[in-house]
């Protein structure tokens, strides 16, 4: 008789994003359960074609448990105006689902807690492609990526296409951001149109970015 691991049966339990969220909303696994108000595990359909990533849950959502839905969240929806698309088709989600006290960068052992539910809604969902908003959010698919290198440039990790582009909430900080966040969502349109082959993996040492840009 085979005795499934770990990993499979923790697979197994959460066999959709309803039942994903409804683990986030009752997990105790780091401190910052016990200073959130809702748990904010992510929206959207499981057909999406594109999974957003970003950091981790500010005050509106942790009040609202849903995703970008302060300042930063209405620009990302315009964004998304921008390239014909509605915020209902894609979706939305962070590294970690409770907010940091203070709005604090998530620490290792918080987003690693948390690491499980999001390795699972990118399998339930298979998106054609991730799009990680901010460095903190890159850096969970490249630790060692500089996102003024990389943002805009179609990435292959792990046979997925990674898509980074620069947190709307800097373009909220520093104007000089919106543009060239707008102009990288052009590019999230023409790839997304192109359906092409993710190339290589960027995990492989003889892996490249993308050319289609």
């Amino acid at each position: 008789m085979t005795t499934a691991t770990p990993r499979a049966m923790i697979a197994l339990a959460m066999d959709s994003l309803t039942e994903i969220a409804r683990q986030v909303s009752n997990c105790t696994d780091c401190p910052l359960n016990k200073t959130r108000t809702n748990t904010v595990p992510g929206d959207g359909p499981e057909t999406a074609s594109i999974m957003i990533i970003g950091e981790a849950p500010g005050y509106n959502e942790d009040q609202q448990g849903r995703p970008f839905v302060g300042a930063a969240g209405r620009l990302l929806d315009q964004l998304l105006r921008s390239i014909d698309m509605k915020r209902e088709e894609v979706f939305i989600t962070n590294t970690v689902k409770c907010r940091p006290i203070n709005n604090r960068d998530p620490l290792l052992d918080e987003t690693a807690a948390c690491k499980k539910y999001l390795d699972r809604q990118i399998n339930l969902i298979s998106p054609q492609v991730i799009v990680t908003l901010g460095r903190y959010a890159l850096s969970a698919f490249m630790p060692n990526a500089k996102i003024s290198n990389v943002r805009g440039i179609a990435q292959n990790v792990n046979n997925q296409i990674v898509f980074p582009i620069y947190h709307p909430a800097a373009a909220l900080r520093q104007n000089k951001f919106r543009q060239i966040i707008s102009e990288d969502m052009q590019k999230l349109s023409t790839l997304l149109n192109s359906k092409g082959d993710p190339g290589p993996d960027d995990n492989d040492p003889k892996s490249q970015q993308l050319s289609m840009f």
